[in-house]
């Protein structure tokens, strides 16, 4: 769905008021997009809710990047799919994980290459799912300022 009537420059995205207790507008440049929460947590489930916009911005970055990084190569890649799913989890059930109390974000990204690859096609591409610039956002340090308009 898009509407060219309320672009926004490149990189600003607006999300504004829409209907119901949760539902939301998003506005990136001529797209518009909503957002809500599901039935069963208040909202009308009008759109997806926040968290499947995070997964949704990270498995797009992913298989493109996959994509560009296969065809730079030539290599013969037909297809990515990204299935992602997030939940909360103890820190003590994550053995690799510096925080040892409370619970912790946990992001699954399963991978699927369709084409004719080898074996280290596949592992080459998974390395390079893991650059692209979300991923490498999401586990970095991240900075966020907010302030009154």
């Amino acid at each position: 769905m898009s509407d060219t009537g309320n672009s926004l420059p490149p990189g600003m995205v607006l999300v504004e008021g829409a209907d119901g207790p949760f539902g939301e507008t998003v506005r990136s440049g001529p797209h518009v997009l909503r957002a809500d929460e599901p039935v069963e947590a208040g909202g009308n489930d009008s759109g997806p809710g926040p968290y499947a916009y995070l997964l949704a911005a990270l498995g797009t970055c992913t298989a493109m990047t996959v994509r560009l990084y296969a065809r730079q190569k030539k290599w013969p890649l037909t297809d990515v799919r990204v299935r992602l799913s997030h939940d909360r989890i103890h820190a003590t059930d994550c053995a690799e994980c510096e925080t040892r109390e409370g619970r912790i974000d946990r992001i699954e990204k399963v991978i699927e290459l369709v084409g004719q690859l080898d074996d280290g096609q596949r592992q080459r591409l998974l390395q390079i799912a893991e650059r692209c610039p979300v991923h490498r956002t999401l586990v970095s340090e991240i900075r966020i300022e907010s302030r009154l308009a």
